[in-house]
């Protein structure tokens, strides 16, 4: 006799319920958080180490991102797997270092076998489980309960809803860290510098600049004839306009030019100085060039003349920004 079809389920209505599950399950762990979460970072601040990240299975992938999210906010860290810990890289763990160790039963026999170890040299403890009765959670100098009402799996054995609420416990603990330690933006840049925010967060605007040998500019004396040269010679859709000693005093742009077409019937030796724009925006070159990208997008110009001390020391236009993949 054959056996009956099992009926698929919606997948579109799974989605839904797995994610329902896992936001309930998240949601629900504000309500459990007790002392025990600023014991745990109290014993982080205190460490006098390293903090060591330990699990099994799908527990240990949580604890290595853990690790990462906390070592790339101010709180050196690592992960070492529970398994490969019982086989010598027990080693790595000395009496200065704090051990976070993730069970969702709170009974893994890989952990339980390291953690007597562990507090025995001077370590501490601070475990993430989802039964406060386990014997991981009893051993622990804090314990902090991530327990699930169910998971998200339909057979309710898949590892779902309980490595979630693992995760942003891990994240909320590296939040409180970094808030306490006063670690800023400057600083995740550092230890981010080869991606796309650390560009943002460190690149300043004399690293991406030109020269200001390389910015058209001319005098408060030329005309608009020898301003549009200028334009056509620099090609950055502007010439700054300058005193002799190089201090600011306007910018003539494409977008000027224009405006002026409409109302000088003689443009060409009318003076620059009476269609330019007068105190135009500027920024320092110490300034951060993400602020720079902020400015110009706010003020919709595409070119900005940087000042120094009043006087002119370069410039920069929206393609230096995409160059140095700022914007």
């Amino acid at each position: 006799m054959n056996s009956p079809v099992k009926q698929q389920a919606d997948p579109l209505a799974l989605a839904k319920r797995v994610l329902r599950i896992e936001a309930q399950a998240v949601g629900g762990l504000a309500d459990r958080l007790d002392a025990a979460f600023p014991r745990a970072v109290e014993l982080i601040l205190a460490c006098r180490g390293r903090v060591i990240v330990s699990g099994v299975g799908k527990s240990g992938h949580i604890a290595r991102k853990i690790a990462a999210t906390l070592a790339s906010t101010g709180t050196p860290a690592y992960f070492v797997h529970a398994a490969e810990a019982a086989h010598g890289d027990l080693g790595m763990i000395t009496r200065d270092d704090v051990l976070i160790a993730l069970s969702n039963s709170g009974e893994g026999s890989e952990l339980l076998t390291i953690v007597p170890l562990v507090k025995r040299q001077g370590g501490r403890l601070i475990a993430i489980t989802g039964n406060p009765a386990s014997s991981l959670a009893r051993e622990a100098d804090a314990h902090l309960d991530a327990g699930v009402d169910e998971e998200a799996c339909p057979l309710n054995l898949t590892p779902t809803a309980s490595t979630t609420a693992a995760l942003a416990m891990g994240d909320a603990l590296a939040v409180a860290l970094l808030d306490a330690r006063g670690f800023g933006a400057e600083d995740f840049a550092r230890s981010h510098p080869g991606g796309a925010l650390g560009r943002r967060l460190l690149t300043r605007v004399r690293d991406i600049m030109r020269p200001v040998s390389d910015v058209p500019c001319v005098g408060e004396q030329a005309t608009v004839a020898e301003a549009v040269l200028a334009i056509s010679r620099g090609g950055m859709g502007m010439t700054a306009v300058v005193t002799d000693q190089r201090n600011v005093i306007g910018i003539f742009t494409d977008g000027d030019l224009r405006r002026a077409l409409e109302k000088i019937a003689d443009l060409k030796s009318a003076p620059v100085t009476a269609v330019m724009t007068r105190n135009p925006r500027t920024i320092g070159p110490d300034r951060l060039a993400a602020e720079t990208a902020q400015m110009m997008e706010e003020h919709r110009i595409n070119q900005i003349l940087v000042v120094d001390n009043g006087a002119l020391a370069g410039a920069l236009n929206t393609h230096d920004l995409f160059r140095a993949k700022v914007i």
